[in-house]
């Protein structure tokens, strides 16, 4: 048996849809919200799962480690593709671990490399989606796009990462799962961007979310960051990532963060570390419960509301 796992965001999608692109197989989709990264529990949950072989992708080892390594004594064979933070990567022979957390990198330009370059324009999505424009642009160089058809594949990957952003499924337009098999049929972004009519629902969606969005003004700001603050409905998940992306891109020397109210007295966080120093972001959020990512962009999925003030002191500290 065949598993893919990968995060539901634009990154991880791209990701597995160029390696698939290079060497189609049949397996069980296995993803969630973006936030859902602990994916791998699924399959080490279930006992019947033993010696299939499974690819990871874009989902941080750390955080999936107690399951890996199960899954790992049971004879399953792992290829797993990240840039977030891994913590000590397990020595096992049935494991295959391409791993790179620099700033500048995400997993689609990972693949993109092992790949060669064959369906680059994919990781140029991949990498526009988790807001990395200069390493897109800098990856597209040798397409020969037009100014007009990089603005796609940017505009492709802001949808497709907006896409990912909910507390669960049903925040979603389409699920990650679906969104995947919408692309699958196409080696060419741009022929998926004329021809597909799921983006008519991501781009109605993430306009009229993304107004609502623009129109907050900062809850809390400094000389170092601006904080925004959200409340416990649907489409402030929904833009979590794609609006921390643009106000990081707004004052690229300042650090952002967002704070939606989960409705439970926590807080789901969204950071993004100033573009002009992309560091600090995961040390930042793993000081917190559930709390982890990568230096340039990272997150809490629930904050405790007890310690929002400590959070808050902590952000404007950090840079």
């Amino acid at each position: 048996m065949n598993y893919d796992v990968f995060n539901g965001d634009a990154d991880g999608i791209c990701a597995l849809h160029q390696l698939r692109l290079d060497e189609p197989r049949e397996a069980l989709l296995i993803s969630g919200v973006k936030r859902d990264i602990r994916l791998l529990e699924q399959l080490a949950s279930q006992p019947d799962v033993q010696k299939a072989r499974i690819t990871v992708l874009d989902i941080s080892m750390d955080s999936n480690m107690p399951a890996l390594l199960s899954l790992l004594d049971r004879g399953n064979s792992v290829d797993y593709f990240d840039h977030h933070f891994a913590g000590d990567i397990p020595t096992a022979g049935n494991l295959k671990a391409t791993i790179d957390a620099s700033p500048d990198i995400c997993t689609g330009l990972i693949v993109d490399r092992l790949l060669g370059g064959k369906f680059r324009a994919w990781a140029v999505v991949a990498a526009f989606g988790d807001n990395l424009h200069v390493a897109a642009s800098e990856a597209a160089q040798d397409l020969g796009l037009s100014a007009g058809e990089l603005d796609i594949l940017r505009e492709l990957g802001e949808l497709m990462n907006y896409n990912g952003y909910g507390r669960v499924l049903s925040d979603l337009h389409c699920t990650p799962q679906e969104l995947f098999k919408a692309v699958q049929p196409y080696e060419d972004p741009l022929a998926f961007y004329r021809e597909s009519d799921v983006l008519d629902r991501l781009k109605k969606g993430y306009d009229q979310d993304m107004k609502l969005a623009r129109a907050a003004a900062p809850f809390s700001e400094s000389d170092s960051g601006r904080i925004y603050k959200f409340p416990a409905v649907s489409w402030p998940r929904r833009v979590a990532g794609v609006f921390s992306n643009e106000k990081a891109r707004e004052m690229q020397e300042k650090a952002h963060a967002l704070l939606v109210d989960n409705g439970d007295a926590t807080f789901l966080v969204s950071v993004r570390a100033p573009l002009k120093n992309k560091q600090g972001a995961v040390d930042l959020c793993r000081r917190f419960p559930t709390g982890g990512g990568r230096e340039a962009a990272a997150g809490i999925n629930a904050l405790p509301a007890d310690q929002l003030d400590a959070f808050i002191e902590a952000f404007h500290r950090m840079w």
